[in-house]
């Protein structure tokens, strides 16, 4: 019995000390290289402020949408730091109207009119958003490198006010092949998602009437370390 205690004793000493290694202790060489290959920076994608560039769209037999801007912007937004001073235009944003013509499981889209290309190796995707208090979802549309379009999730809009609801891109596999692919490995120079728009998906129970929703400020948290890094004397592939 003495022996057994004492050898469980030195395993879960040894044990201990391990963990206490692994955590005080990292590997200095893999963290550096984590490290220095990442330049994360807040970007601005797109403000909607020129008319016509975002449109709506739904099934005609649910109900019809209607799209322009307003004046305004969301009072609690902060500036991106690298544009302060760069005096960019921001005094619209984009609203859509809804009317329904049956209650059901609804969907509407806004989308602009070509797809939105995001530099670097996408993180998050977020956008400012007034929903009016309803408990439609609100689904952000992406494309891949490979032209693969994808869905994430951003939310519920079930809050009153402006609000900045943001969506997590996940890293694609290590093969480079699969999952969410936004850099071919061959080429350093072919990276990046393409914003494809939103879909809102009505509750059923309040999809009546007329429902309004505002979007404001669309942006991205990128990594433009390669964006920084390429080599200028290059050759270009497209001969």
């Amino acid at each position: 019995m003495k022996k057994l205690i004492i050898v469980t004793s030195i395993l879960f000493l040894g044990s201990f000390v391990f963990a206490q290694q692994g955590i005080g202790n990292p590997d200095p060489t893999r963290l550096g290289i984590e490290s220095a290959q990442q330049m994360l920076k807040e970007v601005s994608v797109d403000r909607f402020e020129h008319d016509g560039f975002w449109r709506s769209t739904m099934s005609t037999d649910e109900g019809y949408t209607t799209s322009r801007l307003f004046a305004g912007s969301p009072a609690a937004k902060e500036p991106i730091p690298d544009e302060e001073g760069m005096d960019i235009p921001d005094l619209y944003v984009f609203g859509t109207r809804v009317d329904f013509l049956r209650r059901g499981h609804n969907h509407f889209k806004i989308y602009p009119t070509r797809p939105i290309p995001i530099e670097g190796i996408t993180k998050t995707i977020s956008v400012w958003v007034a929903g009016r208090n309803y408990n439609h979802d609100l689904i952000l549309l992406v494309q891949d490198f490979f032209g693969r379009n994808y869905e994430f999730y951003m939310g519920k809009l079930n809050f009153m006010g402006w609000k900045k609801m943001t969506a997590t891109i996940p890293p694609q596999s290590d093969d480079g092949l699969s999952g969410v692919v936004q850099r071919n490995y061959h080429y350093n120079n072919h990276m990046g998602l393409k914003v494809m728009g939103f879909r809102i998906d009505c509750d059923p129970l309040e999809a009546y009437g007329s429902y309004y929703v505002y979007l404001d400020d669309l942006r991205a948290v990128t990594d433009l370390f390669a964006e920084y890094h390429r080599d200028p004397d290059d050759m270009v592939d497209g001969w």
